[in-house]
């Protein structure tokens, strides 16, 4: 998987004064968790646009000082209710041997043959999440949709991969092709024409019927 680094400096007090200060600065308040005890630092806010406001999943690198550097992930992230800026991030530190859950986002390719045929792709999962290794992460979910005709669905039983385990049941709907609901009421407007041209035909017959009866029942003449 892809990374990218958080160049951060550590902070020497915690508190809700320091913390404010730094937000008045530009600077996002942050913890790294998973090592022995947790690590505050403070980083740019412009240094998370690359990782927060993205579809791309990535590891980071945060460096907060020349000789101090830590493999992690993304964890929580607060944003501000009113003005959406960055209020604080949690990371998770990363290592080789612990396997660490996180959310990659899927690929479609290719063309749908259902989709050629009038149908819609509708995509129900945008993001997977699943738990491996940092080494297998991988950067995205890739699924190719060539084959997938009107009413096929891709479920998660379909995509089992050696390298990473899936964090949802085997059932889960990824994407489906579902007929266009113009082709439904262009149908179930064709199957009513039908209906009364069936209808049509049958009075049709009746009044031809009841004719030839009355022919058939006149008076012959003296």
């Amino acid at each position: 998987m892809k990374s990218i680094t958080i160049n951060g400096s550590k902070r020497e007090s915690v508190g809700k004064t320091s913390t404010k200060a730094l937000r008045n600065a530009g600077q996002v308040p942050c913890v790294l968790y998973g090592g022995d005890g947790p690590v505050h630092f403070s980083a740019p806010e412009l240094a998370f646009s690359k990782l927060v406001y993205t579809a791309n999943a990535y590891t980071v690198v945060i460096a907060v000082n020349e000789n101090e550097s830590y493999p992690a992930v993304l964890q929580d992230i607060q944003f501000h209710p009113v003005t959406d800026r960055i209020l604080h991030v949690d990371f998770y530190q990363l290592f080789d041997d612990k396997k660490i859950a996180m959310d990659i986002p899927v690929r479609i390719v290719g063309n749908s043959i259902g989709v050629k045929l009038g149908g819609n792709l509708q995509r129900n999962r945008r993001k997977l999440r699943i738990k491996a290794l940092p080494a297998n992460l991988p950067d995205y979910i890739e699924i190719d949709i060539t084959e997938l005709n009107i009413g096929n669905r891709v479920y998660v039983k379909e995509l089992l991969n050696d390298s990473y385990e899936f964090l949802h049941p085997d059932n889960t709907v990824v994407c489906q092709v579902r007929r266009a609901r113009a082709a439904i009421v262009e149908t179930a407007d064709e199957e009513v024409e039908g209906v009364e041209g069936e209808e049509g035909s049958a009075e049709e017959g009746t009044s031809e019927n009841k004719d030839e009866s009355s022919k058939g029942d006149a008076p012959a003449e003296s």
